[in-house]
């Protein structure tokens, strides 16, 4: 099945799933610490106006978004983001700054820290059968941008992605994270997502705030295409890399913005020894980077 049909028919799929108005009203239950914040005071005013009848130009691309999903080739992009996001991240080391956003840490409940311990346990054993990164290529498995050097090479179960969508199933990370070892890899962890509207107690559900911070990329301004190579270098503009934070100022500099590209991630390196290397934060926030 070619990428584009498996994009439309899980574009088709989720249309029959209520995600949106389940995060509604879990969002209308929550107090405002946990909803997830507006990202910019652009995007206050933009949400304002009330919700639309019809689905927005950014709703339609983003709706089959599980977090990782196929990667299209620069000439199938069809302006969703995706991969020039990912040309973004790799130009500059990535920090907690204006193009991303991470669930703060919460109280430890009774319960957390072994609802989290099986996790880690459930990511260990996922991820020992792809030690040898031909295995995960056999079982199906795709590098996501293998031609772009990256600090942490995703291997992406698109099955996985789309269950992880619907439900958390921590025996099936969506992605396994791999480091470039000669012209080998070395397997160091694995990636869980979630949908981009789930709420920090939707998050919390998967795997405890209090042991783990879930990260999103934010604040996306595509550049028009006279202005592509703005997106580059140590003085770019546009991309996740970029000085333009804002709808307004990425309107202003004809741009697309996009408030947030991929669903929210979280990674596990359950081979490590101490908490906080295995759920290392620094690690998550510098992983598109080589």
């Amino acid at each position: 099945m070619s990428r584009r049909i498996l994009a439309l028919f899980l574009l088709t799929l989720l249309t029959l799933v209520p995600l949106r108005a389940q995060e509604q009203k879990s969002q209308d239950d929550l107090p405002a610490g946990d909803k997830p914040a507006p990202t910019s005071p652009a995007e206050v005013s933009h949400d304002a106006s009330g919700p639309s009848t019809e689905p927005s130009q950014d709703q339609l691309h983003e709706a089959p978004d599980m977090s990782a999903m196929p990667m299209p080739d620069l000439k199938e992009m069809h302006n969703d983001g995706s991969a020039h996001a990912m040309l973004s991240m790799s130009d500059r080391n990535m920090d907690m700054g204006p193009h991303m956003k991470m669930t703060t840490l919460r109280e430890l409940k009774p319960g957390d820290q072994e609802k989290a311990d099986q996790v880690v346990a459930a990511a260990r054993q996922a991820a020992e059968k792809y030690t040898d990164y031909k295995v995960a290529l056999a079982d199906g498995y795709k590098i996501f941008l293998p031609n772009l050097p990256q600090k942490q090479y995703h291997f992406t179960n698109y099955h996985y992605a789309f269950e992880a969508a619907i439900q958390f199933n921590p025996d099936h990370p969506t992605s396994l994270l791999y480091e470039k070892t000669g012209d080998g890899y070395k397997l160091i962890g694995v990636m869980y997502t979630a949908p981009k509207n789930s709420t920090w107690n939707d998050l919390d559900q998967r795997i405890p705030l209090s042991v783990a911070q879930w990260h999103a990329h934010i604040n996306l301004c595509l550049p028009p295409t006279e202005r592509r190579s703005e997106a580059w270098g140590p003085h770019a503009k546009f991309g996740l890399a970029g000085s333009i934070t804002t709808r307004a100022d990425c309107d202003a500099a004809s741009g697309k913005f996009m408030s947030q590209i991929f669903g929210w991630m979280v990674h596990v390196y359950p081979f490590e020894q101490k908490p906080e290397d295995i759920w290392s934060v620094s690690r998550q926030a510098n992983h598109h980077t080589h």
